[in-house]
């Protein structure tokens, strides 16, 4: 009786990494060794690229969607997609749109393009020349019309000057500064520097100087706040100057020349003959049997 012949399986190595593969038919992606073991790219940008290449065509890979998408910050995920387009994985090229709109169109290549670019560019040997008997001559075709250039996407167009006032009155300046450090009570994520504030101040001025009230210009600047607010400065300066009211007609503000005063009670602007309290901290005060 013949003795069954028994394989051994393979052994595994003595040091290293072990494979246990499993075959994909569904959901996958081919990912070349170029990309996976790459001498020059961090681990970073590998794995950007991996990713990027396992997405569908149309899908955003902006470094904001990266940024929510994983853990690393925006300053690496950036780094990682200039490392991609230095090595031919990645291209980015901003394009204007029909109704002027600036977009980036982003290429990702599953082939670096310093690889694919030689083949093009190969050498082809010149075939050793043979007398031939002279051609008949042969009608010059005209020159081909060259395509224009694209046009040159224009500049992004420059930011509004912020308002100030026609006529800058101490007063004025002196409220709208008091506002802008009270805005801190309305909304907690509203932190000025010194230059914010010296820099919106006249646009501040500018409403008051327009029969706006203190209370109003606050409920402007604070309501619908963006959350998280990265740049308050910037957002009040936006709101001061496209919210901008026009001015009232002489008519209307005959009655209105009161002079601006500073709250004894909580330091904002408001309009009174004399000092005191504004209106609020007036409620607030106790009253007397």
């Amino acid at each position: 009786m013949d003795t069954p012949q028994v394989i051994a399986p393979p052994r595994a190595p003595s040091r290293g990494i072990v494979h246990q593969n499993v075959r994909h038919t569904t959901h996958f992606t081919v990912i070349g060794n170029h990309l996976a073991q790459h001498s020059e790219l961090s681990l970073v940008a590998i794995g950007l690229a991996t990713h990027i290449q396992s997405l569908p065509a149309g899908a955003k890979v902006g470094v904001k969607c990266l940024t929510e998408r994983f853990p690393e910050s925006e300053t690496r995920i950036a780094g990682a997609l200039r490392e991609l387009e230095e090595h031919g994985y990645l291209t980015r090229e901003r394009e204007r749109l029909p109704n002027g709109r600036v977009v980036t169109r982003t290429t990702s290549y599953n082939q670096p393009r310093a690889a694919v670019r030689p083949a093009s560019r190969a050498p082809v040997r010149t075939p050793v020349p043979h007398p031939a008997p002279p051609a008949p001559p042969e009608a010059v075709a005209p020159p081909a019309a060259v395509a224009p250039l694209p046009p040159r996407p224009e500049p992004p167009a420059k930011r509004p000057p912020l308002p100030r006032p026609q006529a800058p009155h101490p007063e004025l300046y002196r409220a709208a500064r008091a506002l802008l450090l009270g805005l801190r009570r309305e909304a907690a994520e509203i932190v000025l520097h010194e230059g914010d504030i010296a820099a919106l101040t006249p646009a501040v001025a500018a409403w008051l100087e327009r029969d706006v009230t203190p209370a109003a210009i606050a409920r402007a600047l604070t309501s619908a706040l963006p959350a998280p607010l990265k740049c308050p400065a910037r957002l009040l300066a936006h709101r001061l100057t496209t919210g901008l009211p026009a001015p009232l007609p002489a008519a209307e503000r005959a009655g209105t020349h009161d002079a601006i005063q500073n709250c004894d009670g909580c330091d904002r602007g408001f309009r009174a003959p004399e000092p005191g309290y504004c209106a609020d901290c007036r409620g607030a005060l106790p009253t007397t049997a």
